[in-house]
């Protein structure tokens, strides 16, 4: 019998709907998968209501914060979104604390970034976000360790502007164990290059 892992999206008023995009549909499609439906993926807020992204598309979510259990987590993804900017989801930053205090990794994007920061746990070691000026104005210790570039990953945590939804993603995937390191490898290339020559990588990475 498999026991799958459960991977925590937070959902929140003003989420940055494209920063998601390619994360959501990889993990929750088994095609490609090394390990086919090893994860299950839950949608929480902070109250458990509906919320409506940046775009306009409402979402109801699986689960309040409250719901969600450190036991079965594999991973927290933490969506960017104004909200973030003017100082809210502080409970969820605070939770962030608890699933890397429990070795749980964490992949935050764009806003989210500054709250990881706020909650100090960008100040020793290498992180990224939509640029070095404004993550400083979190008030973090951690301003050497960045590093401008689009995502990265470090110490279980992983940071990336909010210009980078492609790399952000790749990177999950790697934590996750998602593909094959060849299947990864030319899923990106494809995404990022969208030539013929990239799709036939993808299919030749598949069929070994």
């Amino acid at each position: 019998m498999k026991t799958q892992k459960t991977i925590y999206l937070f959902v929140f008023d003003t989420l940055s709907d494209w920063e998601i995009g390619y994360t959501t549909a990889g993990i929750n499609n088994p095609m490609m998968q090394l390990k086919p439906d090893q994860y299950t993926l839950k949608t929480f807020s902070i109250d458990g209501k509906p919320i409506r992204t940046i775009g306009g598309i409402k979402i109801v979510p699986d689960i309040s914060m409250e719901e969600v259990l450190l036991s079965d987590a594999k991973m927290l993804i933490l969506p960017g979104g104004v909200t973030w900017d003017k100082g809210g989801n502080k409970e969820v930053a605070i939770l962030a604390k608890q699933f890397h205090e429990n070795n749980i990794s964490i992949a935050a994007i764009c806003g989210a970034t500054l709250g990881l920061a706020k909650a100090g746990l960008l100040n020793t070691i290498p992180h990224t976000s939509n640029s070095k000026e404004y993550i400083t104005y979190s008030g973090y210790t951690g301003s050497d360790y960045y590093i401008s570039t689009q995502s990265i990953s470090d110490d279980g945590i992983i940071t990336a502007s909010g210009t980078a939804p492609l790399e952000f993603a790749r990177d999950i995937f790697q934590e996750l164990h998602l593909y094959k390191s060849t299947v990864l490898s030319a899923w990106y290339e494809l995404f990022k290059t969208n030539t013929p020559n990239a799709y036939g990588n993808l299919m030749h990475a598949l069929e070994n």
